[in-house]
């Protein structure tokens, strides 16, 4: 193997005889999508096989025979099940995996395990239904778990519709999608949440999630969607911010809101912004660049290049690929990608969210915003989740309902006709 890059994954055949395992070449861009590979099990022969879609596998088994191999991806925020041949034949066996380890936010993504006999076992969700486990065998699926079906039918859901875009940037199309208050009214005005993924090398799905369906619950509409930079949509798609990262990311947001109040039933003097991790940044970056979001609540943001990279738990990656130089070789462009640089703007009352464990994105990035907030006079509060880590913020179901509630509570301090929070 003498291809630049990492590998991952390695699975050995089912006579022994091949490795197949998932790398790409590493050309020092943001993002690079996982490609399939085989090799003989000395290592000659390294190949990639000629993937029939552009998009990244997330993991691998080989079928019983040795014939193919099962992997999932995703694709426009749908997470698929398929069968890869040696030619590179791509078959899709079912999609609508969805994430296990996170139900507060949708985010795309699932799990699959495969039997020599080629049953597959997946996770999956819908807009309905929070993840199931599922069974696909002989070409037919079915739903082998009903997890929450007592507690889903004591509640009345927001319905999740997409919301066809078109980015004010470049007309680029923007899969987002909206969810409605469980009682809707298309006749009436509703004030609108903007939630915008983290990562920012990630997607979301039309899936169900805590958060939102509590956002709806409350009397938003929430809106969400994939700007560019996202997963699922391709190499290109993705590094549309290599090295640009907040950038026109930030148009393709404000035209999902401009897209949803363009449906008729949002109060459009009445639109809140969240995010969290990349999120966090594009909604520090969105208060900064405009003011017509009644409140904010940022979680887990960077704030400050610089300092974020000389306190992370990921120095190198970022430096390397997301910049290309140290901050010190080129402050000024750490500078100005940093939501701080546009401190001077901001107006709007914003929350801040971090754990107090965080050394992905380190909780002094957040007391930075804080005390530059409160320093400008911002309305502001700081919110530390005890004992939580970066991907771990809602680990708990009770740090989950205790976040969404701070956030609905901040909300609720700046929205006309709401009940004032204490």
């Amino acid at each position: 193997m003498t291809k630049p890059g990492p590998h991952a994954d390695p699975q050995f055949s089912p006579d022994g005889h091949q490795i197949a395992y998932l790398s790409f070449i590493d050309r020092q861009r943001s993002y690079a999508d996982r490609r399939l590979y085989v090799m003989n099990r000395d290592g000659t022969n390294a190949h990639a096989l000629r993937q029939g879609v552009d998009r990244s596998l997330a993991d691998i088994h080989w079928t019983g025979d040795g014939k193919a191999l099962f992997s999932d991806y995703s694709d426009h925020g749908l997470t698929h099940l398929a069968r890869i041949d040696m030619d590179g034949k791509i078959q899709d066996l079912a999609h609508d995996l969805g994430s296990a380890g996170e139900i507060d936010r949708p985010y795309s993504g699932g799990e699959f395990s495969a039997s020599e006999a080629g049953a597959l076992a997946f996770t999956t969700i819908s807009s309905t239904r929070f993840t199931d486990i599922s069974l696909w065998q002989d070409g037919k699926t079915r739903q082998l778990t009903h997890l929450g079906d007592d507690f889903l039918q004591t509640r009345k859901l927001g319905q999740i519709i997409s919301l066809p875009t078109v980015s004010s940037f470049d007309k680029k199309p923007i899969d987002a999608w909206i969810v409605t208050p469980p009682d809707f009214d298309p006749h009436k005005k509703y004030p609108l949440i903007l939630e915008i993924h983290g990562g920012p090398f990630t997607s979301y799905g039309p899936g169900l999630s805590t958060d939102f369906q509590l956002y709806a619950a409350a009397g938003y509409v929430v809106a969400y969607g994939n700007p560019r930079g996202s997963t699922s949509y391709g190499e290109d798609f993705a590094n549309e911010i290599d090295r640009n990262y907040p950038g026109h990311d930030y148009d393709d947001l404000i035209s999902i809101v401009d897209a949803a109040i363009a449906k008729g039933f949002v109060d459009e003097h009445q639109t809140f912004v969240t995010g969290g991790s990349g999120g966090g940044v594009l909604t520090a970056w969105i208060v900064g660049k405009t003011t017509r979001f009644r409140a904010a609540a940022v979680q887990k943001p960077v704030i400050n290049w610089a300092s974020e990279i000389l306190t992370t738990d990921v120095p190198n990656l970022m430096t390397k690929y997301w910049f290309g130089k140290m901050p010190w070789e080129d402050p000024q462009a750490y500078w100005a990608r940093s939501p701080l640089s546009l401190m001077g703007s901001v107006t709007t009352p914003t929350l801040v969210v971090v754990g107090e464990s965080d050394f992905r994105t380190p909780v002094s990035e957040a007391e930075q915003y804080y005390a530059a907030l409160a320093l400008k006079g911002v309305p502001t509060a700081l919110v530390k989740v005890p004992g939580a880590n970066h991907g771990g913020l809602t680990a708990r179901p009770s740090q989950s309902a205790a976040k969404a509630a701070a956030i609905l509570a901040w909300f609720a301090r700046y929205r006309e006709g709401a009940t004032k929070a204490p």
